[in-house]
C-alpha cells in the first residue's frame, strides 16, 4: 500500500514528528484485530480508544448505519425530532442506575462534560441558589479537552499551555497511593478517607458556593486509578450533606467496561448526572450523552410551556446515524451479554496482569473489570520514554496498547477471549524484558 502524504494532518495527542518518521497506519479492522498498511494483524488491546467495546466491524451496526444514511441523513434537533432519538433515549434510561431516566444527547465525551457542568450551574440557578457557581474536580482527573473539562480536570500536561481556564474551580486530592495500595487486586483497601478532602474545600469556599463535584469512577487517562473501597460512597454522602450535585464521568467506564452497564452500578453509588460517550455507539459514529436524575430534569420544567427550558445543544445532537448506530450497538450488547462479560473475565484478566509483578521496571499493577494499568519506573531524565518504548515494542509484536505517562493501559474489547488476554500480557512481558 502506498503511504499517503503525511504532512498536512496535525494529529491529536500524538508525537507528530516521531510518528511521521515511522508511521503506524491502520487500514482495516475486524473483531479483535486491526490490519496495518503492511498487512499485519494487530491485536487491539485498547478497544480502539476505550470505545469499541463490542469489537470491530459488527454486521448489525454496519447495516444500521448504511440503512439510516439512505433513509434520513439529518434531522434538525432544535424544536424537531426523529423517532430513533426517542427510542435510543428510552433504551438507555432502562440501562441506567435507578432514577437516572432523562437523556440529553451530545457528540463526544468532552461535549458531555461541558453539558453536565452547564446543567449543574443552571439547576442551582433555577432553584434560586444562583450563588452556587463553583465546580470541583479532582487531581489527575480527565474530563475531555474543552475549557470546562480542562478546568475541572487535573492532568497538568492538558492544562499548562492554555492560560487560566475557568474561574471558580478547585480540586480534591487524587486517590493514587503506591505506598499503601501497590499491586491491589480490584479496589484498593486504603483511601476512603481521601473523599474527606471535599470537606476541606467546603470549609474553604462554603458549601453554598459549590454547584457540583465531578469525578471518574475509574480514572482512565491518568493511569487506571481504581477507587478505594468506600471512597465513592463517602463522596456521595458529603455531596448530599451539603446540597452539592455529584457528576460521574463514565465516558470510559460506561457500557460494560467494569462488569455492569455503568460503573455506578459496579460500585453501588448513583450520581445526579452521568456523562457517557465512546461505547454508546461502539465507536462507529461520534456520540455522547448526559444522564440526569428525574428530579434534576423536572426542576427545569417550569414557566410558560412555549419557552426553551435549557439553552444548550448541538447541531448534531441525536444525529440520525448516531442514533441508528447506538440502537444497533445496544442490540449487540444485549444479544451477546457483553455488558456483564467483563465480570466473567476479570478474574482471569487480573491473574494475567498481576503475573507481571516482578518483571523489570514494574512498580504497580491495577485492575477492575476489563481495565488494566501497569506502572513503570520512569527512566532517569526521560519521563514517559520507557512506557513509550514498550508501546513501540508491542506494536512491532502486533499488539496495540496505550500509554499515559509511564503507565501502560489495557482495555480490550469485551469480546476478548482468554488467548487474546494472554497475547497482550505476553507482548508486554517480552517488551519489558528487552527494555533498558
Amino acid at each position: 500500500m502506498t503511504t499517503p502524504d503525511l504532512d498536512a494532518y496535525w494529529m491529536p495527542f500524538t508525537s507528530n514528528r516521531q510518528f511521521k518518521k515511522s508511521p503506524r497506519l491502520l487500514t482495516r479492522a475486524d473483531g479483535m484485530f486491526f490490519t496495518d498498511d503492511r498487512g499485519r494483524q494487530i491485536l487491539d488491546g485498547i478497544a480502539g480508544l476505550w470505545c469499541v467495546n463490542a469489537g470491530h466491524n459488527r454486521p448489525r451496526i454496519v447495516k444500521a448505519i448504511q440503512e439510516q444514511a439512505a433513509e434520513l441523513d439529518f434531522a434538525p434537533p432544535f424544536q424537531m425530532g426523529h423517532p430513533k432519538a426517542f427510542e435510543l433515549a428510552s433504551r438507555l434510561a432502562k440501562l441506567a442506575p435507578e432514577g437516572m431516566n432523562k437523556v440529553f444527547f451530545t457528540n463526544s465525551g468532552s461535549e458531555s462534560v461541558e453539558t453536565a457542568l452547564k446543567m449543574a450551574l443552571a439547576y442551582h440557578r433555577v432553584r434560586g441558589e444562583g450563588q452556587r457557581t463553583r465546580l470541583i474536580g479532582r487531581e489527575r482527573g480527565y474530563h475531555g479537552v474543552n475549557f470546562g473539562g480542562m478546568s475541572v480536570g487535573g492532568m497538568v500536561a492538558n492544562r499548562k499551555m492554555f492560560g487560566t481556564l475557568l474561574a471558580g474551580v478547585d480540586h480534591i486530592r487524587h486517590t493514587h497511593d503506591l505506598a499503601r495500595n501497590a499491586f491491589s487486586v480490584g479496589q484498593p483497601a486504603h483511601g476512603a478517607d481521601l473523599a474527606d478532602d471535599l470537606e476541606r474545600l467546603v470549609a474553604l469556599h462554603d458549601a453554598s458556593t459549590i454547584a457540583a463535584v465531578i469525578v471518574e469512577p475509574v480514572a482512565g487517562s491518568s493511569g487506571v486509578l481504581i477507587p478505594p473501597q468506600g471512597y465513592l460512597q463517602r463522596l456521595r454522602e458529603i455531596c448530599d450533606r451539603h446540597g452539592i450535585l455529584l457528576i460521574f464521568d463514565e465516558v470510559i467506564t460506561g457500557f460494560g467496561r467494569t462488569g455492569n452497564a455503568f460503573g455506578a452500578q459496579t460500585f453501588g453509588v448513583t450520581p445526579d448526572l452521568m456523562t457517557v460517550a465512546k461505547g454508546l455507539t461502539n465507536g462507529c459514529v461520534p456520540m455522547g450523552a448526559v444522564f440526569a436524575r428525574q428530579s434534576v430534569h423536572d426542576t427545569f420544567m417550569t414557566g410558560p410551556e412555549h419557552l426553551i427550558e435549557f439553552f444548550h445543544g448541538y447541531t448534531y445532537s441525536a444525529h440520525p446515524l448516531a442514533c441508528a448506530a447506538g440502537l444497533a450497538t445496544l442490540d449487540t450488547y444485549e444479544e451477546e451479554g457483553l455488558l456483564t462479560r467483563a465480570s466473567e473475565l476479570q478474574g482471569y484478566f487480573a491473574e494475567q496482569l498481576h503475573s507481571l509483578k516482578g518483571e523489570p521496571h514494574v512498580i504497580d499493577v491495577r485492575n477492575i473489570g476489563l481495565v488494566g494499568g501497569i506502572e513503570l519506573t520512569p527512566r532517569a531524565g526521560e519521563p514517559t520514554k520507557r512506557a513509550f518504548d514498550t508501546f513501540l515494542d508491542c506494536w512491532e509484536q502486533g499488539v496495540l496498547i496505550r500509554t499515559t505517562g509511564d503507565i501502560l493501559a489495557l482495555s480490550p474489547p469485551l469480546i476478548a477471549a482468554r488467548e487474546d488476554l494472554d497475547r497482550m500480557i505476553g507482548a508486554i512481558r517480552t517488551a519489558l524484558r528487552r527494555l533498558a
